[in-house]
């Protein structure tokens, strides 16, 4: 339709930006996630709106990168330790949701007469939950940490396992559908995926940490290796035939086990967003709006069903394992909504000519209403709860000995400060107040000091602190001081002052303890208490304080670090 926009791809790319920029202000403002903003954009972009797209391959080769990068952030957030410490919780509720959800999914889809293989499609749909959104609703009320968080974090966990084991059965039927040679085809994946396997598992053996602590000295190089990485593994995945999907996935995996996998994906989560808003695209330009208002009556029923079933099944579910209903409750709000992977799903099934465009459109229209509805609903838990409260005694409990446990278990970790910067001034606070029985958390950019810190037997974390959504997953409930040794020339995600970075990050993260920050000019000490520092520390007019107070007393000072620590910290 407009002319403007037909003449080059670069100007298709410009008005779809401009376009994803204008719907994405406008979803900001009336609380949305980008994910409702971005399928909007895709619609509105498809040839029954503006008719904006064009450049089809172009397209489609961004919005596969994109469905790449998301895979490989998934494969790389597979923690086993965080199933293994919720233990049968998120087995339990994961798989219990995964199946109730999709037996009792497949039944309405059935009833609204959908045809067997659709209604399959469908239910799998309904299943899938948004980690993304799920994660970024929970971290802006600071809710990871709580139990419910938790609980909904492993469950999210379990349902990622079963997407892949989901895509790995639609490959395979993929390959078994085609001819004759498909024998031979299904012969060839199965030799290839085992040869990935065994590569991934020797690149994590001998490879994964060595690597990634060398390339950790230039932050750039890492997250330029790791698109690298997740388009070589999907390379070979398409060659071999299991998938660009799953080679994304598995190359994730491949570099979950090393100390580096946060600051990688939070410095991969804005590239993630931006590719997805070409699938988003993509996906619009292959739906006829026009037909929608045809799919509004299912969609309205299978959007009930995912906004009030599914946390019913969860309330069902984990009232059983004797939890609180307050507590299951709130975990149950937060999985009303259908997946981007419900997308990505059925739209492998549109490909592989299993189901047509009409059951696309509808699960589009799904996610459409659930993502939405249901940020409103994770955004007000609490007063819903108030609401709702009355009509759930039937899912109440008493004693609450299951999640006093895990209470105890998240309180025992959490650290007492956290300490921004392992170098020698940082590692001197960092020891003494250990040596005053202060659990420290240490945090720095340089991988050689986090290993240094590491080889004392301190905690440490490798990650940017000037990186809003690195802070945003640190263990701030408990901590009561937040203490940054960075000087004001130190670099990271931005270029501004890092001490300043630092205390907006936690003070946007929710963050209400004392913030301690650091600096060799006493003319910055008003600027920064004004930026919210509670504490300014000067350390050469703080030493020279303490070596004339130590002087005109006449006592000896006491040795704190012992031999071992300042050889460690000499390096």
């Amino acid at each position: 339709m407009l002319e403007l926009v037909t003449q080059s791809t670069f100007a298709e790319v410009a008005a779809l930006l401009v376009l994803a920029a204008s719907v994405g202000f406008l979803g900001t403002l009336l609380r949305q996630p980008l994910v409702v903003s971005f399928i909007a954009v895709g619609l509105l972009a498809g040839p029954a709106v503006l008719g904006i797209v064009q450049s089809d391959e172009q397209i489609q080769v961004l919005s596969e990168l994109g469905i790449t990068v998301l895979l490989f952030l998934v494969g790389i957030k597979l923690d086993v330790k965080l199933v293994r410490s919720l233990g049968t919780v998120a087995l339990i509720t994961g798989l219990g949701q995964v199946v109730v959800t999709a037996i009792v999914g497949y039944v309405c889809a059935i009833a609204l007469g959908l045809g067997a293989v659709e209604s399959l499609y469908v239910a799998a749909a309904l299943t899938f939950s948004s980690t993304i959104i799920v994660v970024k609703l929970l971290s802006d009320r600071r809710e990871i940490e709580s139990l419910h968080g938790q609980v909904s974090l492993g469950l999210l966990i379990v349902q990622d396992v079963v997407v892949v084991v989901a895509m790995i059965a639609l490959s395979a039927a993929g390959i078994g559908s085609s001819s004759e040679a498909a024998g031979h085809g299904i012969w060839l994946v199965l030799g290839g995926s085992v040869a990935v396997l065994a590569a991934v598992v020797l690149f994590v053996r001998y490879v994964a940490d060595a690597l990634t602590e060398r390339l950790a000295r230039a932050p750039e190089l890492l997250i330029c290796f790791a698109i690298a990485h997740a388009a070589l593994f999907a390379t070979i995945g398409d060659t071999i035939g299991f998938g660009k999907e799953l080679g994304g996935l598995l190359a994730g995996i491949s570099l979950a086990s090393t100390r580096y996998r946060e600051a990688i994906s939070s410095r991969l989560a804005p590239v993630r967003d931006f590719l997805l808003l070409f699938f988003f695209v993509g996906l619009g330009s292959r739906i006829d709006v026009s037909t929608l208002g045809g799919y509004a009556a299912a969609a309205l029923a299978l959007s009930l069903f995912v906004l009030l079933g599914k946390p019913i099944i969860m309330l069902g579910i984990m009232a059983a394992m004797r939890f609180t209903k307050r507590t299951s409750f709130l975990a149950g709000v937060t999985i009303a909504q259908i997946s981007e992977f419900s997308l990505i799903f059925v739209a492998m099934g549109v490909t592989l000519g299993h189901i047509g465009e009409n059951i696309l459109g509808l699960v589009t229209l799904v996610g459409l209403i659930t993502i939405a509805a249901s940020s409103y609903m994770v955004t007000y838990s609490h007063q819903l709860y108030a609401l709702c409260e009355p009509i759930l005694a039937m899912f109440g409990r008493r004693g609450g000995s299951r999640e006093a446990r895990y209470r105890f278990a998240a309180g025992a970790r959490a650290p007492d400060v956290l300490l921004f910067g392992l170098g020698r001034f940082g590692t001197a606070i960092g020891t003494r107040l250990v040596k005053r029985g202060v659990r420290v958390l240490g945090i720095d950019f340089n991988p050689t000091l986090v290993s240094r810190w590491r080889a004392l037997g301190y905690d440490a974390e490798y990650g940017d602190a000037t990186d809003g959504e690195f802070v945003a997953t640190l263990p701030l409930d408990h901590v009561h001081w937040a203490v940054s040794t960075m000087p004001a020339h130190a670099s990271g995600v931005t270029h501004d002052d890092p001490r300043l970075a630092i205390t907006h990050a936690l003070r946007a993260a929710g963050f209400g303890g004392g913030i301690a920050v650091t600096t060799h000019h006493s003319a910055d000490a008003g600027a920064l208490r004004e930026a919210g520092a509670d504490l300014v520390l000067e350390p050469f007019q703080d030493a020279a304080d303490r070596a004339v107070e130590l002087i005109t007393s006449g006592a000896a000072p006491e040795r704190v670090a012992d031999d071992q620590v300042e050889e460690q910290i000499a390096g």
